[in-house]
This record gives structure tokens, C-alpha cells and sequence, in this order.
């Protein structure tokens, strides 16, 4: 049998003849899905007493129940909805330390069969090599997968952090035109930059924009909205509230309605979503999307949920699906080809229930999730995984010996932290006075601090470190460290004893990337990411189980903001106060702030 993948289906310039004769009675469709009601994601309604006519993995036709008397092959609906599979229009696949292959496990169980990712991850530790060789892996995936080509790598500069990757213009231009996948820019993080005209910047908007591929965003702040749309801006992901969200829509930039566990830094939709449901706007440019996701929360909140979430906050389920599917393959130029049940379209389908969940998937046509279980059609395509490039797996590159906490003061002086905040995006910039101690531990008793250090782990400097501390962060003993620290993936620490610290960073080493925790010397939970400090080689299902566990300790620990968001911590394009491995950075000022100052 031949591999499950995208290109498993012909494109359709090959099956209209084909397609025609079994819309038109001809021919026998390959199957036939009966007893269903069929949800239409053009005229949001949900159509009763309707069969589903599947001809070489594409939709031949939608008829009424009982129009096929032929002998072809049958799947009772049983009265189920069947949907068009869901369209997730922004993902980082990084952020679920799976494989692209393994990726498409959880995705395919939730009902999603088209997903735009943006690579930058890995594009910051491989560059365009990284970027290439997840393209290789998506390619082997038994899932829809495109590319919205890295933008921004780094996310500022050299000046003020140190990446792995460099994507200039002329590299992202050439990736568009290798890679008929790449089908748009990805998320242009460095707002400030682009709306102040930087060079760079725009040279990267102008490699798209020429070729005619549509530019993906991502801002903060009313201010930036317009200057950002000016420079060819046409969809974000970050619209926090309903006010932004307005500006947004009305500036001609689509929204994609970020979903998140409420526990994370992600669930930004039940804002946002007023636009619609408190000022009247319409739904028909905005989509839904999951952005990031580890393995365990893929599983429990994909795309499905985030379309649940719509309908919770106001949308029909109708029009929630349809901004989960249909409205992100129309922002990308997919719609011919999935998003909704037309004729020629994929069979890319979904069998849900009453509550709008997922029970049954059929990707081309094949039955690949069945009871909410994969079939032995699915888990075949998964055992088969692609191999990343020996360099991949060589990407944590530290100094023997490396200081981790700072000097101690001797005198009274000011420092300059960063306050944590749930659910952990935004951070803040505190200025707490220290009198004179013999230790850090009274400084950390006294004013709930404890250490926070980026070490740069590509090899590329003189051995950077960064101190910092962090306030309100709940860390009272032992450390945890992360080698996924956004954007440019230097390894992210803290802790209360630099001996933990030290113990934590060499755990990463010694498995070349990971996130752990650390207590009296131990570690007591480590999730390993191999690939390029970032993927695990293992199942989807696996490295779930081993989150779970980290996040346990993690918990255990006292940290009072989850590991996705303590990786957002280095992340130097979100306000107010970040630390890279070339220090402390104010944003959206752009410049380095010592981490000690005089009283």
C-alpha cells in the first residue's frame, strides 16, 4: 500500500472527468457515507437526510439519503454530522515536541486535517536547513500540512539576542520558490520594527508581497495597527481584546482567534470573540487556531475545542465550524481543496456528535480515526517516520565551565526584574530596592525573587550568559531549566541554589535539549527533544505522558506560571521586560538594561 500522505489524492485537473461521471450517476463512487446530516460550511446550516459520494479520496457529490443504488461501498452515519475537516490556519508544530509525522496523530483524533505552520522554531536553532527538513517530514505526514515561511529570525537582532538562524530576505525568498508548500509569510513578530520602517523588515515583507504571497502578523498595542497594515499586514493571531480586534478587522487584517487551555498564556478568543457577538462586526474574516500546543494539550484542546470554545462564546455551531475551517483555508487560497464539502473538494471529513466532538476522521477518503481510536490504516502511516539530518541532533553547544547566578551586591542598589504575571505572556518590569545581605537567599526570602539566566546554546559567541531575577514567580527550591526558550532557543533557567542550576543545565546537554526539573540534585522530570533542542523522536501519545509528569513537578515545584509561558520569558518582542542571552531587554523600547544599578 501506498504511504498516506498529502499527495496520496490527485489533484483534481487529473479526476474531473473521473469525478463528473459519479456525480452524474456513471460511475460508482468508492464510498458512500449515508445517514448523515452534513454540515455546510458555505451556507451555515446543517442539512438533514444526506450522503457523502467519495470517488479517489475527493467528494464527488453531496445527495439526499438513498440517491445511491449502486453496490459501492457503505458507512452508516448513523445520523451523525459529518463537517468538512478542520483547517488550523496558525500552529508552531515545535510547541508540541513531536515530529510532523508524530504530530499528525493528534490532530487527526481532533478532527483537524489541514494545518499552516510556521517553522520559526527550528528555523532559530538550523536555520533554512531547519526549516527544509521539517518540510521533508510534512511531506512524509499523513496529514495536510503548509508552510507560513519564518519571518522573523531572529525575532529582533543580533544586537540583542544571539539565534542559530539568520533568515534574511533573499533565504525566505528562495524558500518560497522551492517549495509550492510555502504558501505565505509567517507571523512578522518584530511589530515595532516594521512599523518604524526598519530595512530588514521591510526587504522580508517585500520577498513575500512580490511574489504575491499573503504576510501573517503579530502585534501589540492600538498604536501599531495601522502602520502595520500599511506595510501588507493581512492576518494576526494576537488580538487580546475586543477593542484591538475592531481595529484590526476594520484596517483589513484578518483574525485568527487564538484558543488556548485557560491555564496558559493562549486563550485570548473569549475577548477578542466581542468584536462579533458585543459590536456587531461580521465573522466572515475571522478563523480560529490553536497557535501553540505541547503533546499533552494537543490532545485534550485542539482545533475542535477551539471551535467549541467559539460556540460557547456566542457563535452557532455552524458558523464556529466554519470559522474553524472554511475561513482559514479562504484566507490562504486552499478553499478549491478543503474547508468545506463542494464537489472536488478532498474527502477530508469529520463524523461528529451532538456536542460537536470528533468520533470518526477520514483523510482522502481513508478511515484514519474511527470511535475516537486510529485505525490500523493510521497507525501504519505513523510507524513510518522520517529521519532529521544528523547536525539536527548536535545543537546544544555549551562551554565547559559557565556561571549562572550573579555577583552578589555589597552595597544598596537597584535591580532591575521581571515580575511574572498569569497567565504569563506580558511580563512585568519591577525595580526592587536591595539593602546589603550575605547571601541571595535573603534577597529572595525578603522579596519572593529567585534566579533567572539565559545561557546561548548555538555555539555562536564567546560562551553569552544573561542573569537576571525573577519576581513573583513561586520558585523555592531546586530549578528548572528549558532549552525551548522562545525565540532564538537558548536554554532558559531558574532557581533558588546554583547547584541545581548546574545540574539542571548539564541534564540538557547530555540530552542535547529538553525541559526538566530539578530538586537537591535530582531530576524528577525530564521531557528529552533531540532534534534540534526542540523535537522528541518518540509517538505524540508518549512524550504526552511524559509532559503530564513535568508538569507535575513542575507544579510541585511552586512556579505560579506554566513551562510554555516561562519559555515565553526570553521572547524579546512582548512587552514590558525579557531577558536574552545579551541581557535584560525593555520592550518596545529596544535597548539593554543592566541588571544592577546604583540605590
Amino acid at each position: 500500500m501506498a504511504p498516506l500522505t498529502r499527495f496520496s489524492v490527485a489533484p483534481l485537473h487529473m479526476m474531473t472527468r473521473h469525478l463528473a461521471a459519479v456525480a452524474s450517476g456513471r460511475a460508482d463512487p468508492d464510498l458512500v457515507i449515508a445517514g448523515a446530516r452534513v454540515l455546510s460550511t458555505y451556507s451555515e446550516r446543517i442539512l438533514p437526510d444526506r450522503e457523502v459520494w467519495i470517488a479517489g479520496g475527493r467528494i464527488a457529490a453531496v445527495k439526499p439519503a438513498g440517491s445511491h443504488k449502486g453496490g459501492a461501498k457503505r458507512y452508516d452515519a448513523r445520523g451523525g454530522i459529518v463537517a468538512p475537516g478542520l483547517v488550523d490556519p496558525h500552529i508552531h508544530i515545535e510547541s508540541s515536541m513531536v515530529t510532523a509525522c508524530a504530530y499528525a496523530e493528534a490532530a487527526l483524533l481532533n478532527g483537524t486535517t489541514t494545518i499552516f505552520c510556521d517553522s520559526h522554531e527550528i528555523g532559530n536553532v538550523m536555520d533554512v536547513a531547519g526549516v527544509e527538513a521539517m518540510l521533508e517530514d510534512a511531506r512524509q505526514a499523513p496529514l495536510s500540512i503548509f508552510l507560513t515561511v519564518p519571518s522573523t529570525v531572529p525575532a529582533t537582532s543580533a544586537a540583542l539576542e544571539t539565534a542559530g538562524g539568520n533568515l534574511t530576505a533573499d533565504k525566505i525568498g528562495a524558500l518560497f520558490d522551492r517549495w509550492p508548500e510555502a504558501l505565505a509569510l509567517g507571523e512578522k513578530m518584530d511589530f515595532v520594527q516594521v512599523a518604524m520602517g526598519d530595512e530588514r523588515s521591510h526587504a522580508i515583507l517585500a520577498a513575500a508581497l512580490q511574489r504575491g504571497r499573503p504576510v501573517s502578523g503579530h502585534v501589540y498595542g492600538r498604536e501599531f495597527v495601522s502602520a502595520y497594515a500599511a506595510s501588507g499586514v493581512t492576518d494576526t493571531h494576537e488580538a487580546i481584546d475586543r477593542e484591538i480586534a475592531d481595529d484590526m478587522l476594520e484596517a483589513g487584517i484578518w483574525l485568527f482567534l487564538r484558543g488556548g487551555p485557560p491555564t496558559t498564556p493562549w486563550h485570548s478568543l473569549p475577548q477578542a470573540i466581542r468584536t462579533v457577538t458585543e459590536l456587531g462586526a461580521s465573522h466572515k474574516r475571522i478563523a480560529v487556531c490553536t497557535d501553540d500546543r505541547d503533546a499533552d494539550d494537543l490532545l485534550l484542546f485542539g482545533q475542535d475545542w477551539v471551535v467549541r470554545e467559539a460556540i460557547k462564546a456566542g457563535m452557532s455551531p455552524e458558523q464556529a465550524w466554519s470559522m474553524g475551517s472554511l475561513h482559514g483555508a479562504t484566507r490562504f487560497g486552499v478553499e478549491g481543496e478543503v474547508g468545506g464539502m463542494g464537489g472536488g473538494r478532498r474527502a477530508d471529513l469529520v463524523l461528529l456528535d451532538d456536542g460537536m466532538k470528533p468520533v470518526s476522521t477520514w483523510y482522502g477518503g481513508e478511515l484514519v480515526v474511527e470511535n475516537r481510536a486510529i485505525t490500523p490504516v493510521l497507525d501504519a502511516a505513523l510507524s513510518s517516520r522520517y529521519r532529521y539530518p544528523e547536525a539536527a541532533y548536535h545543537t546544544v553547544k555549551l562551554p565547559k565551565e559557565i556561571k549562572l547566578v550573579p555577583e552578589l551586591p555589597t552595597g544598596p542598589v537597584t535591580v532591575n526584574a521581571i515580575r511574572t504575571e498569569l497567565p504569563g505572556i506580558t511580563l512585568g518590569h519591577e525595580k526592587i530596592a536591595l539593602e546589603p545581605a550575605n547571601d541571595w537567599q535573603a534577597h529572595f526570602e525578603r522579596h519572593g525573587l529567585c534566579f533567572v539566566t539565559v545561557v546561548e546554546r548555538h555555539g555562536k559567541s564567546d560562551g553569552n550568559v544573561a542573569h537576571g531575577l525573577l519576581s513573583n514567580f513561586g520558585l523555592t527550591r531546586g530549578a528548572v531549566a528549558s532549552s525551548v526558550g522562545h525565540d532564538s532557543h537558548n536554554i532558559i533557567l531558574a532557581g533558588v541554589s546554583e547547584a541545581d542550576m548546574q545540574v539542571a543545565l548539564r541534564a540538557l546537554e547530555a540530552t542535547q535539549g529538553g525541559v526538566c526539573v530539578v530538586v537537591d540534585g535530582e531530576v524528577t522530570a525530564m521531557v528529552e527533544l533531540p532534534i534540534a533542542g526542540l523535537l522528541s523522536e518518540k509517538r505524540v501519545t508518549e512524550v504526552a505522558e511524559e509532559v503530564k509528569l513535568m508538569k507535575t513537578q513542575w507544579d510541585a515545584a511552586g512556579c505560579t506560571i506554566p513551562y510554555m509561558g516561562f519559555n515565553l520569558i526570553p521572547l524579546s518582542v512582548i512587552p514590558e521586560i525579557r531577558i536574552t542571552d545579551k541581557g535584560l531587554v525593555l520592550v518596545p523600547q529596544m535597548e539593554i538594561v543592566p541588571l544592577v544599578e546604583p540605590a
